[in-house]
């Protein structure tokens, strides 16, 4: 299973910049948020801002990297 990423700005209301579409098959799963500094030791993680289908997750984890938020996500999605 491949995801294919697009790099979007979400309007959040706060200072994270860093986002990312996340498509699988052709079927946008879900929207991911890089943390800003303004989230003190979590800036910088990976937050899923919307989740669509098996990735509509309301307690998905915080992820360390983009990597292992894509990692999360193929896990939901099989």
């Amino acid at each position: 299973m491949n995801l294919r990423l697009q790099p979007v700005q979400v309007a959040t209301g706060s200072d994270d910049q860093e986002s990312q579409l996340v498509f699988h098959e052709g079927f946008l799963v879900a929207v991911l948020v890089c943390l800003s500094e303004q989230h003190d030791d979590d800036a910088g993680k990976w937050f899923l801002e919307a989740g669509f289908g098996q990735i509509d997750d309301l307690n998905a984890p915080l992820f360390a990297s983009l990597d292992e938020a894509q990692g999360w996500i193929l896990d939901q999605l099989q």
